[in-house]
């Protein structure tokens, strides 16, 4: 016997939102005052009888057939590298980043490139682009612009779920972008194009005709002023791959990192350059966050991050100021400011530094953010020479954490940072003492637990390059990083 109940329900009556009791504030939309009584709706505890009639029986795994599953590249390879090996076919990636980033320009560059592949029987790939933002019209002088007018790139406008399914089964191409996810409403739902409930239908019923048919997939996701994903968490749980498109809007330079990734790692990231002609991809990011001025400047040191795999080359850039007010300023850009500050109460505490009326600001070069504490032996070296007016050797890399106690730490990957350092034309560097490190060969690796034996072998005179002429500067009021007045204990 079954057993059958009724429950009372309330609805939001701006996105939909179901709930089993009255509540004054909608746990979706966040609206006030808009959950209303939806009726009784019959609830039944029975299990849902089992199908006799069942379409594919299990088999054994090692029948399975996994040539479906072979990835192909895109042709865009920073976007290779983070998917790992390409395209999967029937894989669903979400790509989300902030309004304006580049998320269209960047699925469409894909899907041009995409189109110009060639499958294994030596057809061209189809690609479908449906797009529910703008008008087709739109679309394709953007692909103009881009070179991504393709003949067997076939675009549509459409809202409706039911219209975007209808194209997709007809068509049944190789690979397919949805531009975006949150603009198709499904009209057995209720509720607002965006909503909880429709975000999860779509998604739902897309990623089914993209197993269904083998259809690579890229929806294309919003994101909240807090920086998460538009829509229901159980949409980034649906989706076999999740990628954060993010950037600079003053910078060309764009990210994408993949924070899920069923077919490869979480730890490549992709660089990309944003021009007028479309965004293209960067295999050698290194050059772009160091200067190249022929005669060093002071307050500049060069230290390798790590962004997932990857090593950066980073100039790290600092100016100490005298402090017009009763609390000196401590600003960063590109740099996390509680490192700054822990640097600074570092160098006052151990190097017997009086930096309380002074300003120190901080910043990276091109547009990179680092958050690794990595970097801290570079910040700090490039304070003490924007204090005294030193310039750093360009050839010298700086690569260490710093403890509280005044220690230099190791820190990880410390062999692809010397090797991407020596391959850049970096000729000596110093770094933490690690056992078992690799050197590359033809580099001068300097390796100490000290933050004042890293200083003094930095800013030794022998190898320092001659300080910059500055007109009007009071030398007098300077520190000088000597042996007497400095480095003494």
């Amino acid at each position: 016997m079954s057993k059958s109940k009724t429950k009372l329900a309330y609805k939001c009556s701006e996105c939909g939102w179901m709930t089993a009791k009255w509540t004054g504030r909608c746990g979706e939309c966040q609206a006030w005052g808009t959950i209303e009584e939806a009726g009784v709706t019959p609830t039944s505890t029975r299990t849902a009888p089992a199908r006799v009639d069942i379409d594919h029986l299990a088999q054994p795994i090692t029948e399975v057939d996994a040539s479906h599953a072979e990835s192909f590249p895109t042709g865009v390879s920073e976007f290779d590298r983070v998917l790992g090996s390409g395209l999967v076919p029937g894989a669903v990636i979400l790509l989300a980043g902030e309004p304006g980033i580049g998320k269209s320009t960047m699925a469409l560059d894909i899907a041009g490139h995409v189109a110009a592949t060639r499958r294994d029987d030596g057809k061209q790939r189809k690609t479908l682009y449906l797009t529910g933002e703008e008008a087709a019209a739109q679309v394709r002088l953007r692909a103009e612009r881009i070179g991504a007018m393709k003949p067997n790139l076939m675009l549509a406008a459409e809202t409706d779920l039911g219209q975007v399914l209808g194209q997709i089964e007809q068509l049944q191409p190789d690979f397919m972008v949805i531009d975006s996810v949150q603009t198709i409403q499904s009209a057995s739902i209720d509720g607002t194009p965006g909503g909880r409930m429709q975000i999860q239908e779509v998604t739902a019923s897309i990623i089914r005709l993209a197993k269904r048919y083998n259809i690579a997939t890229i929806l294309v996701g919003h994101v909240t002023k807090e920086g998460s994903i538009a829509g229901p968490r159980t949409m980034e749980h649906l989706v076999d791959v999740v990628c954060q498109f993010h950037g600079d809007r003053h910078s060309q330079l764009r990210f994408i990192r993949s924070v899920k990734n069923r077919y490869g790692s979480t730890d490549e990231v992709g660089c990309f350059s944003m021009r007028d002609s479309g965004i293209e991809s960067i295999d050698d990011p290194s050059g772009l966050f160091i200067n190249t001025f022929e005669t060093p400047a002071p307050g500049t040191a060069i230290t390798v991050t790590m962004d997932g795999h990857r090593p950066l080359m980073t100039e790290v850039q600092a100016l100490v100021a005298e402090s017009a007010g009763g609390s000196p300023r401590r600003v960063v850009t590109g740099l996390v400011q509680s490192r700054l500050n822990t640097v600074v109460a570092i160098l006052s505490r151990h190097l017997r530094l009086n930096m309380s009326t002074e300003d120190v600001y901080a910043s990276t070069v091109g547009g990179i953010n680092v958050h690794e504490p990595a970097a801290d032996l570079a910040l700090a070296a490039a304070i003490l020479s924007s204090r005294g007016s030193l310039p750093l050797p360009r050839s010298t890399v700086t690569i260490g954490e710093l403890s509280l106690a005044g220690e230099l730490r190791p820190v990880p990957g410390i062999d692809r940072r010397l090797k991407e350092a020596h391959r850049l034309g970096f000729h000596s560097a110093i770094i933490p003492k690690d056992d078992g490190i690799k050197v590359p060969k033809g580099m001068h690796v300097v390796q100490t637990d000290s933050l004042e034996e890293a200083m003094a072998k930095l800013f030794d005179p022998s190898l320092r390059p001659p300080p910059r002429p500055k007109p009007g500067a009071r030398l007098a009021d300077v520190i000088k990083l000597d042996q007497d007045d400095v480095w003494d204990d």
